[in-house]
């Protein structure tokens, strides 16, 4: 097996949270671990029509 380099750890986005526990990118406390985020729609007019474009569901044996 490969060792794993500092590079290669996925690092939290800062001044970003998450409580989104199902996603494949929380960090199982509240950081988002994808390297960028999408958040939209371009239509939003309140925080609640928002939504992330990035989440990707969490795999059962994570």
């Amino acid at each position: 097996m490969d060792p794993i380099k500092i590079d290669d750890v996925p690092k939290p986005i800062k001044g970003i949270s998450c409580s989104v526990s199902n996603c494949h990118y929380h960090d199982g406390n509240t950081l988002c671990l994808a390297g960028k985020i999408a958040v939209g729609p371009s239509s939003a007019t309140a925080c609640k029509d928002t939504l992330c474009a990035t989440f990707k569901m969490k795999e059962e044996d994570q």
